[in-house]
């Protein structure tokens, strides 16, 4: 088989895989700052996809153009469920977090079943199935223009953490939260800023998918463990990690449905876990505890 067909799954995989870490990084960032784990990640990944459909389907707006207000919108929300439903939870043991946000999965899961129903839905992008050739390297356009976004959304994200008053009183936050407490910040509004954050990532990942992949309810399990695994890999808390864990997970991925079979898929990806596991526990960016 030719040379450049390699290349052409390795880069379709390396693009797929970029809007993956846009993901798993919104669960990276709520992690490593307001150490919950967010078990409804996927579900609420999938509420975005049907809201970038509906923008599509009704208005005719471009799923990565409608990134924006689902992203601004979905940064609202996450402040405000983090500020009155998950805050309380925070200093619980882990299990009443695991119930609580699971809890909220399966209502999401289960309202969205209610109004769609089962059936997929797909934005039919006018430019769905075009490609740029590059020295014989087909690339769909599709996934360069969600690449290309989730790699703007990610470097905002990671100057408003660097260079920002509030980026940095957030980190403080994560580093020390007595010491954080002490000078005066206020935790709990850095906390819902946090998973403000952390959900606005989740939905733009969510509105770019739609583009990627049919959007149904039954998509919002695979992605919360699609995130989970690559937030291991890279590293829980790494914001690097999340991206690199993503661009590895999509190359996996991209060849294993191109050399064995599309069910093949998560096969790959849990090789690479169990690797990563039993050579690096804390992940490829991550930090000994």
């Amino acid at each position: 088989m030719p040379f450049e067909f390699y290349v052409t799954v390795a880069v379709q995989g390396v693009l797929t895989g970029l809007v993956y870490g846009l993901m798993a990084l919104g669960l990276s960032v709520i992690f490593g700052v307001v150490r919950v784990v967010n078990f409804a990640h996927g579900e609420f990944a999938v509420v975005a996809m049907y809201l970038a459909f509906l923008g599509f389907a009704m208005f005719g707006l471009d799923p990565i153009l409608a990134m924006l207000p689902i992203g601004l919108g979905f940064f609202g929300l996450g402040y405000l469920l983090q500020r009155h439903l998950i805050n309380p939870f925070v200093g619980r043991p882990e299990h009443e977090q695991f119930i609580l946000l699971v809890g909220l999965a399966i209502v999401l899961v289960n309202g969205l079943l209610m109004l769609f129903g089962p059936d997929t839905r797909h934005a039919n992008l006018p430019y769905g199935f075009d490609s740029y050739e590059v020295a014989n390297v087909l690339i769909d356009k599709v996934r360069v223009y969600a690449a290309a976004a989730a790699l703007v959304v990610a470097a905002c994200l990671f100057a408003f953490f660097r260079w920002s008053r509030t980026g940095m009183a957030i980190r403080a936050c994560a580093d020390n939260l007595l010491g954080a407490a002490i000078v005066g910040l206020d935790v709990k509004h850095l906390y819902a800023l946090t998973f403000g954050l952390g959900m606005a990532c989740v939905g733009a990942a969510g509105a770019l998918m739609v583009v990627l992949a049919d959007a149904t309810p039954m998509l919002a399990p695979a992605f919360t463990l699609l995130a989970f695994t690559i937030v291991i890999v890279g590293g829980m808390g790494s914001m690097a990690g999340a991206l690199v864990g993503g661009i590895l997970i999509g190359v996996s991925e991209a060849f294993a449905s191109f050399l064995v079979a599309p069910s093949a898929k998560s096969m790959f990806s849990f090789a690479i876990l169990i690797a990563i596991l039993a050579l690096r526990p804390q992940g490829l960016l991550g930090r000994k505890q």
